[in-house]
């Protein structure tokens, strides 16, 4: 299981970015401080380092740059500084790719399995199978009964990809939104019953439970 170190100083994005990758099958750790990192950093090994611009104590240039002196792990930069300058001054310290805030999850995702592949380490990218459905993360495909459904939107695909890897918990609206459509999403929640109906439609058999007043979940399946 590949080991991300999260650098992130906001408690909310640090927890959310916590459960969205432990979901997708990586081991993470965490620091809320420039120090704190680097302290982390030197006493555990570590796959990727995905790390905040804007930290405490010491900020994220200064890390990759004490990061840089002894290792050449795959470093990802949160940022909201999208100038030309700030995204130089990172890739001068051979950072592997810039992420701008507000970030999409999904997106996200697939970045840091991009740098890990670069790297020549395995992103996760077990197939999901429920009943007559498999879901290949991989080539982005899903198959009902053997046959490629080729209908599926993005995020129809990540909307699925999500209930399957976990049979039985229900995930509210709130979740799904902040998993798929970014944590600062102002919308309509409403957006996900929306997507969820036509998921089921594409699929033509109901997978998915609706939990009244709550959310959603494909239900467990019984041996």
């Amino acid at each position: 299981m590949k080991r991300i170190l999260i650098v992130e100083d906001e408690p909310d994005i640090q927890e959310l970015l916590c459960a969205y990758l432990q979901d997708a099958g990586y081991e993470t750790e965490t620091a809320g401080d420039g120090v704190e990192a680097l302290d982390r950093f030197r006493a555990q090994a570590f796959d990727l380092v995905l790390l905040d611009v804007l930290l405490p104590k010491i900020d994220g240039f200064g890390v990759c740059e004490v990061i840089r002196r002894s290792s050449q792990v795959p470093v990802v930069m949160l940022t909201a500084l999208d100038g030309e300058a700030q995204q130089l001054r990172g890739f001068g310290l051979n950072i592997d790719d810039y992420v701008t805030k507000p970030f999409s999850m999904p997106i996200l995702l697939r970045k840091l399995a991009a740098v890990l592949r670069r790297a020549g380490g395995d992103a996760p990218g077990r197939c999901l199978r429920y009943r007559g459905l498999t879901l290949d993360p991989d080539a982005v495909e899903v198959r009902l009964d053997g046959r490629v459904l080729e209908q599926l939107t993005a995020r129809e695909f990540e909307l699925l990809r999500e209930l399957l890897s976990s049979p039985g918990r229900v995930f509210t609206r709130e979740i799904l939104l902040a998993k798929l459509w970014g944590y600062d999403f102002f919308g309509d929640e409403r957006v996900v019953d929306s997507h969820i109906k036509n998921l089921r439609k594409k699929l033509g058999v109901d997978y998915i439970e609706t939990v009244r007043g709550v959310g959603y979940r494909v239900p467990k399946e019984h041996p």
